[in-house]
């Protein structure tokens, strides 16, 4: 099984402190394109939610540890393609709960 096969039949993933929750269902994105495309449009639809501009997140990713700038992120979003650890951070920087591969 591939990994885009395997990540086709699951429905969302859930985060916390306490516990990883993972159910089925069919529709994820097809491919490596369409999943950067999407998760870039959910981290600036959430920074759009929180009223978050791109300098204030660039202050709040200092404090998990990681070094942007309103340009940096700007280009990442642009090209839709980052590291995981970016876009945990990005959870993290605002305070986000209960996400889930749906929400992508």
């Amino acid at each position: 099984m591939t990994f885009y096969e395997a990540i086709d039949k699951i429905k969302s993933v859930v985060y916390d402190r306490f516990r990883l929750e993972a159910t089925e269902i069919m529709g994820f994105a097809k491919s490596e394109a369409e999943i950067a495309d999407r998760t870039a449009r959910f981290i600036k639809a959430e920074l759009k939610r929180a009223n978050v501009t791109y300098d204030e997140l660039a202050e709040r990713l200092k404090e998990h540890g990681l070094s942007e700038t309103r340009n940096s992120i700007t280009a990442k979003l642009k090209r839709g393609t980052f590291p995981a650890t970016f876009l945990i951070a990005v959870i993290a920087a605002l305070e986000l709960s209960g996400v889930s591969l749906e929400d992508l």
